[in-house]
């Protein structure tokens, strides 16, 4: 599958952004459980910011436009760098078993 299907290209690369956030987010002491809703607003914040400023936009319905692809692609980016956080786990987990 291409994620570029769904995430726009120029915005891939918070995915890799969102996880070393959240691996910093892990050494806090924030609970666990709320690593994810801080990697989506991040993850909306940082691609509104990309968005607002790397688009014209003149009209309301251009705004709206803006602001629903900044929260999808927020999500689906802190998403993708949450799935990418378990898959390294779960082979971790894997590992330790095996040894």
């Amino acid at each position: 599958m291409d994620i570029e299907k769904f995430i726009k290209p120029e915005l891939l690369i918070l995915i890799p952004v969102l996880y070393l956030f959240g691996k910093g987010i892990k050494k806090s002491k924030l609970k666990d459980n709320f690593i994810p809703l801080i990697l989506g607003g991040a993850g909306i914040l940082l691609s509104a910011l990309w968005i607002f400023t790397s688009e014209e936009i003149t009209s309301g319905k251009e705004v709206m436009s803006a602001v629903f692809t900044s929260i999808t692609q927020g999500i689906l980016a802190a998403g993708a760098s949450v799935y990418i956080n378990q898959l390294y786990v779960q082979s971790q987990k894997n590992n330790n078993k095996k040894g």
